[in-house]
């Protein structure tokens, strides 16, 4: 029996751009290529690169997807910001979003097609495409070229619902993904939320999973470093969060003058208090800066909080590396960790201030809930556990271990 092959069209490979799944991307390829798979990497935005773990194509439109982006950072600059913000409640499909839609229809996408239909001749044998958050808007008419072409089964992952949902219309940093899509081209539709399936169905999916993040364990465990900092918060941006942000790091902050706050990443607005800010944290950091910290704090967009079952990375990461963890409000978080055994979550101001002094009083207490929480991760929630469960949903078959 061969190993399964995947084509994986990827919204990007390239870290330096700075994605927060592209980091979790490579985790849970890695997971594939552990499970016997054969995996080839195509690019959406950025260069293809090479890696131990799978096979790189080309994007074939690199150079029209840095103009685009030079472009659209120029006019934020223009503006006085470093991106072009959305508002955060039921984004309009403006004209100038239509018009980048036809534009890329008209020149992008055939040359999409051209390219996945050239590999798929070469391969001869590729057992399905994944799409992973690539705006199927973009893709549009492909899947349902390549299905009636080659046979091939495509599959569409969106790993950000319900924020790409398109009431709330994603990051500022991306598209509005759904507007002018059809995901019902899509054999399969996969989502890291639980609670956002029912919304996919509505918009068009003949079939809707859950697949949620997970964390590596061996790029993401406990280190032997130095405590820096008592309560530690790392993020992209304050968009959904600003309200949790200020109950849990920023008045906390100024309550708690002997404790050390921080913040890592970048992109907040909002008040910070007294946290120090300590910018972005490369990937191969991230295990330390978390380890450093005496408490680590998951505070989740609100469509994230608010969804059921709505998996982010953070906290996956989190916990795979041992962290003592103190979560916002979280609408099924115990789908994943059990709250006052492996995590703790506050509900204000006063709860999260209470709860820090009794962690940072307590440091075997936060030890032991840092590590029930990595336990969990290691029994249910590795990359390796979402490749096998990816696999068994796309329907590719690994050979069995003798």
């Amino acid at each position: 029996m061969r190993p399964p092959k995947l084509l994986a069209v990827v919204s990007s490979v390239d870290l330096d751009y700075r994605y927060g799944c592209t980091p979790a991307w490579w985790q849970l390829w890695k997971g594939i290529y552990e499970a016997g798979a054969d995996l080839i990497v195509t690019p959406y935005r950025g260069r293809a690169i090479e890696s131990p773990w799978w096979r790189a194509e080309p994007n074939p439109t690199y150079r029209e997807g840095e103009l685009f982006a030079a472009g659209r950072d120029a006019l934020a600059r223009v503006r006085g910001d470093t991106h072009l913000r959305r508002v955060e409640e039921a984004p309009r499909d403006s004209l100038a979003d239509r018009a980048v839609r036809e534009v890329i229809t008209r020149y992008v996408t055939p040359r999409w097609q051209r390219h996945l239909e050239r590999i798929l001749e070469r391969e001869g044998d590729v057992d399905a495409v994944i799409v992973f958050t690539v705006p199927p808007s973009h893709l549009r008419g492909i899947p349902a070229a390549l299905r009636e072409r080659f046979g091939v089964p495509v599959v569409f992952y969106d790993a950000d619902v319900p924020m790409s949902l398109p009431e709330y219309g994603g990051m500022d940093t991306g598209f509005n993904i759904y507007h002018g899509a059809d995901i019902g081209e899509y054999d399969l539709v996969l989502s890291n939320s639980e609670g956002g399936l029912e919304r996919l169905l509505e918009l068009g999916a003949r079939r809707a999973e859950a697949l949620f993040w997970g964390a590596d364990p061996e790029l993401l465990q406990p280190l032997p470093v130095e405590k820096e900092h008592d309560v530690l918060f790392y993020g992209y941006g304050d968009k959904f969060r600003r309200d949790w942000l200020a109950a849990m790091l920023a008045e906390p902050s100024e309550r708690l003058r002997e404790a050390s706050f921080a913040v890592a990443g970048g992109d907040f607005k909002g008040e910070l208090g007294r946290a120090r800010e300590l910018g972005w944290v490369p990937v191969n950091r991230l295990a330390a800066v978390v380890s450093a910290a005496r408490i680590n704090l998951n505070i989740g967009r609100r469509p994230h909080a608010t969804v059921p079952a709505s998996s982010t990375s953070r906290l996956f990461e989190l916990a795979s590396a041992g962290a003592a963890i103190v979560s916002n409000p979280y609408a099924g978080i115990e789908r994943w960790f059990e709250p006052g055994e492996e995590l703790l979550v506050v509900r204000s101001a006063d709860e999260a201030v209470a709860t820090y002094r009794e962690l940072l009083a307590d440091p075997a207490a936060a030890q032991e809930l840092g590590r029930r929480a990595r336990e969990r991760v290691l029994e249910e929630h590795t990359y390796a556990d979402r490749a096998r469960r990816l696999l068994e949903l796309v329907g590719a078959r690994v050979p069995a271990h003798v």
